[in-house]
């Protein structure tokens, strides 16, 4: 081999290097979108069983694939609980025969992961439609996504979620309606806090990682400023993970952090059931892993429902 050649190797190596160190300082690098083999559904589970459904958006320009995953063990009296994960192709390539054992070893929940007709972990463009509401008001920034992708189509999507998609995933498995849950992540996560002001069709509201330092800060002082015994039967969970703050354009601020964490006290201290988890070692995008492995675990313990304590009507 040439000379040529190791300098050669030995150069690609340390770009490598530098690329990975750049990374892990910035905390910021676009997701790894390269196409994704089987996955659980695929290689099957000794614990759950798994369909597959499509759909498509009213307009025809977004295609959907949901995984439902149901637990082999039989339900209890009250039902399945169930919980609705976002970005589905991303969760269904992570999840893991040893977290559905862990799943099926408590009150193991129905799992439906709503993700996209793709073979790449997430459909950049569709989710940024999907998952976020039109700018509100005193927020800053327009319509459009970073890179020119269109939101404001929580509400459309929000509407397929719950008259579609969840009526199919559900259709004749035994469910406990008052613990279904939804979990998100970055848009995914400002998707679950807005379903948590607007929808009462969940009673578990999991938001890990809410983009809300850009154009949906506004979420904060709609969150601030709820009618509280009209949340009384939900419950709101962030997750959120503070490593290298700031660098991240789609990872909260400190100032916007800090304010998320003095909102849900306030809330918390009036009877409202909120609670925030913090994962101060992981980045924002480390905590996509933690956020959803969170939020089964909890909604599959026993006493899911009586975790918080409730407000009165």
């Amino acid at each position: 081999m040439s000379q040529r050649h190791y300098r050669r190797i030995n150069w690609l190596r340390m770009a490598a290097f530098f690329f990975t160190f750049l990374c892990s300082l910035n905390a910021y690098c676009r997701p790894d979108m390269s196409p994704l083999g089987p996955n659980i559904a695929d290689k099957g589970s000794s614990f759950y069983h798994f369909s597959i459904r499509t759909f498509a958006s009213a307009d025809g320009q977004r295609h959907y694939k949901v995984w439902t995953g149901v637990p082999d063990k039989a339900p209890p009296p009250s039902g399945y609980p169930v919980l609705y994960l976002l970005d589905g192709n991303a969760v269904m390539d992570r999840l893991s025969d040893a977290l559905l054992k862990q799943l099926a070893a408590q009150n193991p929940p129905v799992v439906v992961a709503i993700g996209y007709q793709t073979d790449k972990p997430f459909d950049l463009a569709a989710r940024s439609y999907d998952y976020t509401p039109p700018v509100m008001e005193n927020s800053e920034g327009d319509g459009l996504d970073r890179r020119g992708w269109k939101g404001g189509g929580s509400a459309v999507f929000q509407q397929l979620l719950e008259k579609n998609i969840a009526p199919l995933a559900e259709k004749g498995l035994r469910i406990d309606a008052s613990q279904r849950g939804i979990w998100g992540h970055s848009l995914g996560g400002i998707f679950a806090l807005n379903a948590y002001l607007s929808s009462s069709f969940f009673t578990s509201y999991y938001a890990t990682s809410p983009t809300l330092n850009r154009k949906y800060v506004g979420l904060l002082t709609h969150l601030a400023a709820i009618n509280k015994p009209d949340f009384c039967a939900k419950r709101l969970f962030f997750i959120e993970g503070d490593g290298a703050p700031g660098k991240n354009p789609q990872a909260p601020a400190p100032d916007i952090q800090n304010k998320v964490r003095a909102t849900l006290a306030l809330l918390h201290t009036e009877g409202v059931p909120v609670a925030y988890w913090s994962h101060p070692e992981l980045s924002h995008g480390q905590t996509f892993n933690a956020g959803f492995q969170q939020a089964l675990l909890h909604i599959a313990a026993p006493d899911a429902a009586k975790a918080l304590a409730s407000c009165q009507r």
